[in-house]
Parts: C-alpha cells; structure tokens; sequence
C-alpha cells in the first residue's frame, strides 16, 4: 500500500498507540473523556437526588445548602429555581450532551463518508452533483441552519441529531473526496480493478480502510462541535427542552440568576468546556498519532 500506510496491520495500530501514549495532553483528554463517559453510564448510581424532583422551599440555594430531597442531605452545587440539585442534573445532563456528540457524528459520518467515496470514486457528474449540495450547505453558517431546520421540525434531541447531520455531512464528505481521489489511482486499486472485483467490494476492501485516520480524528474533533452547537440551540430554547436536564437549557434556564445566583451557570458552563476541552486535546493528539509521515 502507499508509503506503508497500512491501517488493516496490528503493527500499525500499536504504533499509533505508542505515539499517542507519549502524548500528555492527549492521554489526559482520553481520561477525561473516559471519566465523563462512565459518570453518563452510571448517572443514576452517583446521582445524590432525582434530576426532576423539586423542592421549591429550598429553590436557588448556594453550594452546601442543607437538602432534603438529596441522600447526602446537601446540595453539593447548589438547587435550581425549583429546588432541583445541581449537581443531579448536571451528570444526567453529560447523558444529553455526550449522546448528541456521539449520535450525531455517526450520522454524519455514515452519511458522509458514503457521498465523499462515491463522489471521489466516479467522477464526472456523481461528483459535481454531490459537491454542489456540499457546496449550497457551506454556505450557511452553521448555526441559522441548525436554528431553521429546529424550526421547521419541532424543539427536541431527535431532530437536534438530524439537523447536526444534515450539515455535518458535507464536511466529511469533503475530506473522503480528497482521500477517495488519491488513492484510487493507487496500484493496489488498479490491481484490484484487473481482478474484476465490483466497485463496491474495492471501496469498502481497499480504499475506505486507507481514509481511517482523516475520518477517525475528523469524527473526534467533530464530537465537541456537536456539543457546543446543542448547547446553543437548548439556550435558544431549541433542543432538549425541559424538565429533561441538559447542559444548555441549565445554563438557559440560569440567564435570569446570572447575578444574584452566578454558580447556577457557572458549573455547567465549566463542564461543557471540560469535555469539550478534552475532545479537542484528544483529536489533536489522534491527528498527530494517525498521521503517516511521522512514522520513522
């Protein structure tokens, strides 16, 4: 394969390894990735009340505040102005917000990498027709599009999946075309082409697996993105819409107490940019690590 980039190889994965071990920055992001995974798991195991249940004589309580509806007696991060926990909805909220990230990214992805090797692979007008769509959608900025596709569907996180996806596509489209295009005039391919094997086996057998490093870190760096962009649309009031906890509509929701009640916004805001912070080290380590000219 060209230049002995061989993503199919154990030995190339564990290469891939070991460059990303020696990598501080991305090895702490892995962690911390890890770490918000498992409290999204476990949530209902660590989650010291229910994320719903209210308490509205002891609404907008500062950090430590006596509770009776949490079973450390509590509120560790303070309640809401319902007299919800804090810190409750917070690690139900990672649930939300990881989901979208992950979920998303793969529909786009799936999407994507589908139209990116078909328009790279044929040419001609499969080609234009595809980039032109990819090209129309580029010219949104992302946001409007996302706030007029919740418009014409309706506020909730199955149609935040569908709008991230609708224009998340044409990104990896984009990056696929530009691998797909290369390695198709590749020996190996050729070689395939003189087998008679079908387009459809030489695509999936011999040239996907060669664009995995650009789609791996493309969908990492992807996830927090997401993130952020459902984050924006639940403080406009467009995604996940209460009393489902989200991190977005907590910090919507915090708008009004930004003053007299600042921890209210301040602990979900500092968890969205922890996890996104993370993911951004992560992929930033993965690009490196998958990248074939660093290998001696």
């Amino acid at each position: 394969m060209a230049q002995g980039w061989n993503p199919g190889g154990t030995s190339f994965w564990k290469d891939v390894w070991l460059r990303l071990e020696k990598n501080k920055p991305a090895m702490f992001g892995l962690v911390v990735v890890i770490i918000f995974s498992a409290v999204a798991i476990i949530a209902p195991l660590l989650s010291p009340a229910d994320p719903l249940k209210t308490d509205l004589s002891n609404r907008l309580k500062p950090p430590g505040s006596p509770s009776e509806i949490c079973s450390n007696g509590v509120y560790i991060l303070g309640s809401d102005e319902f007299g919800r926990d804090i810190l409750s909805r917070i690690l139900f909220g990672a649930r939300v917000s990881l989901s979208v990230g992950i979920i998303s990214q793969v529909l786009v992805t799936a999407i994507g990498v589908t139209m990116g090797a078909l328009a790279g692979y044929y040419g001609g007008k499969v080609d234009m027709i595809i980039m032109r769509i990819a090209d129309i959608l580029f010219a949104f900025p992302d946001l409007l599009f996302y706030i007029g596709v919740m418009f014409a569907l309706g506020p909730s996180i199955y149609n935040v999946f569908i709008a991230l996806a609708l224009i998340g596509w044409a990104g990896m489209a984009r990056l696929v075309r530009s691998q797909v295009l290369y390695l198709r005039e590749m020996e190996y391919v050729e070689a395939a082409r003189a087998q008679g094997l079908s387009d459809a086996r030489i695509i999936l057998r011999h040239i996907l697996p060669n664009c995995m490093g650009p789609i791996i870190v493309s969908v990492t760096m992807g996830i927090p993105g997401a993130i952020l962009a459902e984050a924006s649309l639940s403080f406009l009031g467009l995604g996940v819409q209460p009393p489902t906890p989200s991190w977005g509509n907590m910090i919507y929701a915090a708008r009004s107490y930004m003053l007299t009640n600042p921890w209210y916004s301040v602990w979900p805001g500092i968890a969205i940019m922890i996890t996104v912070f993370s993911f951004n080290l992560l992929g930033d380590g993965l690009r490196d690590a998958l990248d074939p000219r660093l290998k001696r």
